[in-house]
């Protein structure tokens, strides 16, 4: 008997009119977002899925190794795959121009794909469907107090690289859709 390919991850996005909260992280858990350049990358991709690919943005929150966000759209598994190859890819070439070689060496660990040098972001994105109006309440919430939780600042709209100032009727670095509960 042939099963079907399955892919590598249990978390799959099944049905595609709910919203899903979505968790990425960087292989060996580099600080990358630390780089302003990093963030500018993957913010500009997030950009371009909204615009290009209508996919649509409630939440954000960039943390040191690590992203979370609260997306919906139609075939938001392959986008999501294609937005992490392409930041991937990206990201290299930056630090190769800017002569990163800790990073690349670190990005090199893991790498699991016979034509891979490097590898950027870990396996899946962890897509967590979101059915309720609480659930959406609560992770738009968990998402915006995690630097604060971290210690990072003292509350959440003073996060550069979330969207809670944009839940507050400020600019945010990216436009998202407001919940409107």
């Amino acid at each position: 008997m042939v099963l079907p390919y399955m892919g590598r991850s249990r978390y799959k996005i099944y049905e595609e009119h709910y919203p899903y909260f979505i968790t990425s992280t960087f292989n060996d858990q580099l600080s990358l977002f630390a780089d302003q350049e990093v963030a500018k990358i993957v913010l500009n991709s997030l950009r371009f899925l909204q615009e290009e690919r209508l996919i649509t943005l409630y939440a954000y929150v960039f943390m040191h190794d690590h992203l979370h966000c609260i997306m919906e759209g139609n075939n938001l598994s392959d986008k999501l795959r294609k937005f992490k190859s392409y930041t991937a890819r990206t990201i290299i070439d930056y630090l190769k121009e800017t002569n990163r070689t800790y990073y690349l060496k670190r990005l090199k660990n893991g790498v699991s794909k016979e034509n891979s040098v490097y590898k950027v972001w870990q396996e899946s994105f962890h897509p967590k469907q979101i059915r309720t109006t609480e659930m959406m309440i609560q992770k738009i919430s968990y998402i915006h107090y995690n630097p604060v939780k971290a210690g990072f600042v003292n509350r959440e709209i003073e996060w550069r690289y979330s969207s809670a100032r944009n839940y507050e009727g400020l600019d945010g670095l990216v436009p998202i859709r407001v919940f409107d509960r």
